[in-house]
């Protein structure tokens, strides 16, 4: 196996300056704010967490 030429490295990496400082960074499949998706991760979770626990008290209380 060779090792790539820094021409074919960018080119598989990516690195062909797409990314400017100031222009909101990178696009991950739309999300443009990486250092906020893990905590609306985490309170979907804690939603359906709360949401589900709701409906087994309800089916619970029903029976």
């Amino acid at each position: 196996m060779r090792e790539l030429t820094m021409s074919e490295l960018e080119y598989v990496s990516g690195g062909a300056d797409d990314c400017k400082s100031g222009e909101g960074g990178n696009d991950l499949g739309g999300i443009q704010d990486s250092e906020s998706l893990g905590q609306d991760l985490i309170n979907i979770y804690e939603g359906l967490v709360e949401a589900t626990s709701h409906i087994i008290e309800r089916v619970a209380s029903a029976l």
